[in-house]
């Protein structure tokens, strides 16, 4: 599932291209007919918030997405042959000079903007990490909500109604930098630790996000200098089998959740439990 960064990266691919631009065309599978409504109206942004992708429109609606595991969106221009089938289109936009395209995406709506504080998804979520007024404080407030007590730290941290952004990478790459083991209930971690995860967090979605098209993404440069700390892009993620970049213990690999078990990636040794 795209995480914040990549919704950040792709909100700032397609902004240049829609933002102050009429929409002379669309099409759905949907909302269907309805998004005939966006048609004749002008774009006013384009942006990421948490996992969702809004384009905002002047005439007081919006159109959000959600990528899920294997949504993507793809900007051509006009006439230019697409880099995947028709049928696989969920949302088609034309303006002057480009067609932005949103392929398998499982979630496509319209809605009205003002009504996003009551959108359950929207109004739902938690500070979101790539805002410039993140709410650090609050964060981990919603961390510590009496319904997350009892939940481990690596489910907790892709609850997007705490903290939005961070998905199934960052929350290996996270717990292992910071040396939490991943199945430590929240109320087991103090403050001080809760707080280096949200900073942690912060600290490489904006890293990531920033990046203009160049190398993968990456969790293991030094945030000071840059430098790489080991010779892969990633500290766990993917790793399973392969020795620790810092003490060669094996990397380990387990489903965690219940609803929607997702795997997680760690070092035993590094991130073992203190007691």
């Amino acid at each position: 599932m795209p995480e914040g960064d990549t919704l950040a990266r792709t909100a700032a691919g397609l902004r240049p291209f829609l933002a102050g631009r009429t929409i002379t065309a669309a099409r759905a599978r949907v909302p269907g007919p309805q998004v005939a409504r966006v048609v004749g109206t002008t774009i006013t942004e384009v942006l990421a918030i948490g996992k969702n992708l809004l384009i905002r429109l002047d005439n007081g609606l919006e159109l959000r997405t959600h990528l899920r595991m294997r949504g993507t969106w793809h900007r051509y221009r006009p006439g230019e042959p697409w880099r995947r089938p028709a049928s696989r289109a969920v949302l088609v936009i034309e303006v002057p000079g480009a067609v932005a395209v949103c392929f398998d995406a499982p979630v496509v709506e319209l809605l009205e903007t003002r009504a996003e504080a009551l959108h359950p998804p929207l109004g739902g979520l938690g500070p979101d990490l790539l805002d410039a007024g993140f709410d650090a404080g609050e964060a981990r407030r919603r961390l510590r909500a009496p319904e997350r007590a009892a939940l481990e730290i690596g489910q907790a941290l892709l609850d997007q109604r705490a903290l939005a952004g961070v998905g199934n990478v960052y929350k290996s790459e996270v717990l292992f930098i910071e040396r939490v083991d991943p199945f430590a209930r929240v109320h087991e971690l103090d403050d001080a630790t809760l707080e280096r995860l949200i900073e942690t967090s912060r600290r490489l979605l904006i890293a990531n996000a920033s990046r203009a098209g160049g190398p993968e993404r990456t969790t293991t440069r030094d945030p000071h200098t840059g430098a790489r700390l080991a010779p892969t892009a990633l500290w766990v993620y993917g790793r399973a089998g392969r020795p620790c970049h810092r003490c060669r213990t094996s990397i380990r690999v387990a489903q965690q959740g219940t609803d929607l078990p997702r795997s997680t990636w760690w070092c035993p040794n590094c991130q073992a439990r203190r007691l």
